[in-house]
């Protein structure tokens, strides 16, 4: 395949930028989120004071936008392979709009779970289409002598993690008004993502394959290369879950109440923003991808070491705190080495013309295994076992997915061929 205009513009011999497909669709990661974010870290306290819905059904109503979304990515991944991306991220779109306003006014229980599921659905649809895509074209940009496509995938998560940390600041002001107000500001800035879509999205993409053969879920199944991703990138998220799953307990052990959680969130945003792209640059230099992931999941396992070497010790206050600041540090640099270069690695697995399917695939199989892995991990925590067990356990699992990378990277970059 030749290198030039289709991934990147060529600027020098040697020296690219990125092509205005590919500074569309990481603008596209910023805006999602900020509409995202605006909304649901505040629904489950909406759905529990505001309607006043048991805790029970919070969470199952949470699970279901979840699983609407996360489930269905090979679905959506899979109608961007078929029918191109522009179709797929623009009913996404509508979609998303729709949920947001139905949401908005939503007060019985059926009302909600329609609302929540549209929304999670409308993300099934254009998330798995724009991720594929920036793969594609930053493996064109790559071969186009811009340099290590795992970077554009990098500069991909910081646009996602700005919008993560400025979507709830204007969700909080929002607020002051009313849930609803955040609702529709959220379908707002999506009416907005819509409209620049409509008018900037090509209706043909640079260097997409035509889809030639049906299905493809059959070669994917016996894939075990890509499967083995999958795990290891399931690991990584089950992991990663832990911020919303042990680490509230152990704040909330060490300070008397969960109020410094949102310190520690906004430092593993503050981190992914600032240095994302450095680490990407260092990993890319000295670490192949395989031991780019490894290197991400021992991080990951460290931090979750750390909190229990520290936990006989029963510290509390600022004291008690720091192993579980040491613990989100670790896991957000565990994040950067490993997140940018699973997707980055896709193409390298994947059949031709199926990069959709099989992004999509990589969300949907490592987001059952979190599911199924949530429900032990929250046995274990509740089990009764010495303090430090839990998180001993939570640390070999990211050591084991270590060992189940691929051996190598694909020879072929199937997913980008004309």
């Amino acid at each position: 395949m030749t290198a030039t205009p289709t991934g990147a513009a060529v600027t020098a011999p040697g020296r690219t930028r990125l092509s205005p497909l590919l500074r569309l669709l990481v603008l596209t990661q910023l805006a999602f989120n900020v509409g995202f974010y605006a909304v649901l870290p505040f629904l489950a306290e909406h759905l529990g004071q505001g309607i006043g819905m048991a805790g029970w059904l919070v969470g199952f109503v949470l699970g279901l936008r979840t699983f609407s979304q996360q489930g269905l990515f090979v679905v959506g991944g899979a109608l961007a392979d078929r029918y191109g991306i522009r179709p797929v991220v623009l009913a996404g779109c509508l979609l998303r709009i729709a949920g947001f306003a139905w949401l908005g006014y939503a007060d019985a229980t059926w009302s909600v779970v329609g609302a929540v599921l549209l929304i999670g659905f409308a993300a099934a649809l254009f998330s798995p289409a724009v991720e594929s895509e920036v793969a594609r074209q930053a493996v064109l940009w790559e071969e186009a002598g811009g340099g290590d496509r795992t970077r554009v995938l990098a500069l991909f998560t910081v646009a996602g993690q700005a919008g993560a940390f400025a979507g709830p600041l204007l969700g909080a002001l929002l607020l002051a008004v009313d849930f609803r107000t955040a609702c529709l500001a959220g379908a707002g800035i999506f009416v907005l993502v819509l409209a620049g879509h409509a008018r900037l999205l090509p209706q043909r993409l640079p260097g997409r394959a035509r889809l030639r053969v049906k299905g493809g879920v059959r070669p994917l199944l016996r894939n075990r290369p890509f499967l083995a991703l999958c795990c290891a990138y399931g690991a990584y998220l089950l992991a990663y879950n832990q911020f919303y799953l042990a680490l509230p307990a152990e704040v909330e052990r060490a300070a008397g109440s969960r109020a410094p959680l949102a310190w520690l969130f906004a430092l593993s945003s503050l981190l992914v923003v600032t240095a994302q792209l450095p680490v990407t640059r260092w990993s890319g230099r000295r670490l192949t991808p395989r031991r780019s992931m490894a290197a991400g999941l021992v991080l990951v396992a460290a931090g979750f070491a750390a909190v229990a070497a520290a936990r006989p010790a029963g510290w509390t206050g600022v004291r008690g705190l720091l192993p579980a600041a040491v613990f989100v540090v670790l896991l957000t640099l565990g994040q950067m080495l490993v997140a940018p270069v699973a997707r980055a690695w896709v193409p390298d697995l994947a059949e031709d013309g199926r990069l959709g399917l099989y992004t999509g695939a990589l969300s949907s199989v490592s987001g059952l295994l979190v599911l199924l892995g949530s429900s032990l991990t929250g046995s274990l925590l509740d089990s009764g076992l010495p303090a430090a067990v839990p998180w001993l356990v939570l640390a070999v699992l990211p050591l084991t997915a270590a060992a189940l990378l691929p051996g190598r990277q694909g020879a072929t970059r199937s997913g980008t061929t004309a």
